[in-house]
């Protein structure tokens, strides 16, 4: 008589199981999700509603197929909905996102933002660091030349007033979002998430700064802005 426990039964799918199979199902069976779909998907996904195993397969799903424009607009609103809101009234000029990191070249791009802000502009920065290694991040070339990074909305609110200036991490504002971009040196590639978090713009800025790295990734970009209403939108590739 075998030794080998009998199998359970199979238990009732998974709530986000769907999502991943509309994503999987094969060159004929899957296709994109809309925007309403991506948003209550990568709304589970945020509140810990899926499980690990679900995440990084719909992740990597996407990264494959490639994101579409309504998905990636989805996503950024189930972030909106999901992350710490700012205080009513807090806005900014510009909204300049900075998540790559520097490899080959010093951050000069911040030189610029100075400019911006010493012409009365109010310039809100965010990004993320850590994910991956041997790059310098915004947030550690700001603090070493002493400028604004906030570590609250608060923050924010009283550098913008005073300096035209802050940078706020994204784990302070989105710490799901920031854990899921630190899972890159796990899965070996980046995911739709270091796509989306540019295009945040949590303050409603009426002017948004995107730099990318794939000129492809460009008209990505920009039918997501399209979307989310965001039309004064600048999309470049480098600094």
């Amino acid at each position: 008589m075998s030794n080998t426990p009998d199998f359970e039964r199979p238990r009732e799918e998974h709530p986000f199981a769907p999502y991943v199979r509309t994503l999987g199902k094969g060159k004929t069976g899957s296709r994109s999700l809309q925007r309403d779909e991506a948003r209550q998907a990568f709304g589970m996904v945020l509140r810990g509603e899926a499980e690990p195993l679900q995440v990084g397969a719909f992740l990597m799903l996407l990264r494959v197929k490639e994101e579409t424009g309504a998905e990636l607009a989805g996503f950024v609103d189930a972030c909106r909905s999901s992350m710490v809101a700012p205080p009513p009234g807090l806005q900014a000029d510009l909204d300049w996102s900075s998540y790559a990191g520097k490899k080959h070249q010093h951050p000069w791009f911040l030189l610029t933002a100075l400019l911006l802000a010493n012409a009365g502009h109010r310039v809100f920065i965010h990004g993320s660091d850590g994910h991956t290694q041997g790059r310098l991040y915004t947030e550690d070339a700001m603090g070493q030349l002493g400028l604004p990074v906030a570590g609250s909305w608060h923050d924010v609110q009283a550098q913008l007033e005073q300096h035209r200036l802050s940078y706020l991490p994204l784990r302070h504002f989105c710490r799901p979002l920031h854990e899921l971009m630190q899972l890159r040196p796990l899965l070996g590639l980046r995911s739709p998430v270091n796509t989306l978090a540019r295009m945040l713009n949590p303050l409603r800025a009426p002017c948004t700064l995107q730099s990318i790295f794939h000129p492809a990734y460009a008209a990505l970009h920009q039918d997501a802005d399209e979307m989310l209403g965001q039309p004064r939108a600048m999309v470049f590739k480098g600094d």
